[in-house]
């Protein structure tokens, strides 16, 4: 692929609709660090660096609702006339390693809507709600749609990769499911941007969890300047996804005033690249690289770069 190809490819795939994209995607998947690989998620970083599309990763426990949520939104984006992309999470079969595909029926794009792109990745073995493959699929997704879901795997108080993988988190908890002192504890909680109390047409039990909820986000102080934002919602009345949505906008364009966009998603490629390191050569290579660069391009050329250099006298998973 010479260098002319490499600029026009994310503009092809605009134009290739979901055959395209979904081929792309598995090209990321199957042959990472081929050249033309490192080519598109190269250009797709450049796109995403500071513009491109708004990253919304939705996460919260197993049986929450964060399907149900996610297809409200996107039905709400697609009525705003934005175009959506849905990267959902899902657990993996034992058998194939592959997703079990249980969001994907939830959550189903029309067949004829060009600008509504759904896929399904398996979370195999990894641990924090996000699957190895998530960053790169999400890097090339933002620099193809105005909004990318990012649906997590049930999640508990700890698994929080989510938060360096989004622009903005949305945490999802339910009435009367005996969370409320789990809220309080470290992890999970200091995450969010937004804290969602889902099923809000429970009542009195929900406006309890609200409470809760509203107690244990104030704990922690504002993050950038932000504060929490608690809300309570039944995803299926009318209104409440383009009330999420709105709040979801008021924290892009807080970061956007700030100038904070562009620093956030460049500490998540590194980020990124430093859990790419460690996964693959442990600590060993990690001390042996030093400190990574605090400024860089695309974290996947760099990454591929930084293997070269380890391929000599670290063995992977040291």
């Amino acid at each position: 692929m010479n260098a002319i190809e490499a600029l026009d490819r994310v503009g092809d795939l605009k134009q290739g609709g979901k055959a395209a994209v979904a081929a792309a995607l598995a090209q990321l998947e199957v042959r990472p660090e081929a050249e033309a690989s490192l080519a598109l998620l190269g250009q797709a970083w450049q796109l995403g660096r500071a513009g491109g599309g708004q990253v919304l990763g939705i996460t919260g426990p197993p049986g929450v609702g964060k399907s149900t949520l996610t297809g409200a939104l996107l039905k709400a984006a697609r009525a705003s006339g934005r175009r959506v992309a849905v990267l959902a999470i899902d657990p993996s079969s034992r058998r194939s390693g592959g997703a079990l595909l249980g969001d994907r029926l939830r959550v189903m794009s029309p067949a004829g809507d060009r600008d509504c792109f759904v896929r399904s990745m398996a979370a195999r073995s990894r641990l924090g709600g996000l699957a190895d493959e998530a960053f790169p699929a999400i890097t090339l997704l933002r620099a193809l749609y105005d909004l990318v879901l990012v649906e997590t795997v049930g999640v508990g108080q700890s698994e929080t990769d989510v938060a360096d993988m989004a622009d903005t988190v949305i945490f999802c908890v339910q009435p009367a499911s005996g969370d409320a002192v789990q809220f309080m504890k470290a992890g999970i909680v200091e995450i969010p941007h937004i804290a969602v109390v889902t099923k809000a047409d429970l009542g009195a039990a929900a406006e309890r969890a609200l409470a809760d909820l509203k107690a244990a986000v104030g704990l922690s102080p504002p993050l950038d300047g932000w504060s929490v934002a608690c809300i309570a919602l039944a995803a299926q009345q009318t209104g409440a996804a383009g009330r999420l949505l709105a709040l979801a906008d008021s924290h892009l364009a807080h970061l956007k005033e700030r100038d904070a966009l562009a620093a956030q998603r460049a500490s998540q490629g590194r980020q990124w690249l430093r859990q790419a390191i460690l996964a693959d050569y442990g600590r060993q290579g990690l001390e042996k690289l030093g400190p990574l660069p605090a400024s860089m391009g695309s974290p996947f050329a760099a990454l591929a770069g930084l293997r070269g250099r380890l391929g000599c006298g670290v063995e992977p998973g040291a």
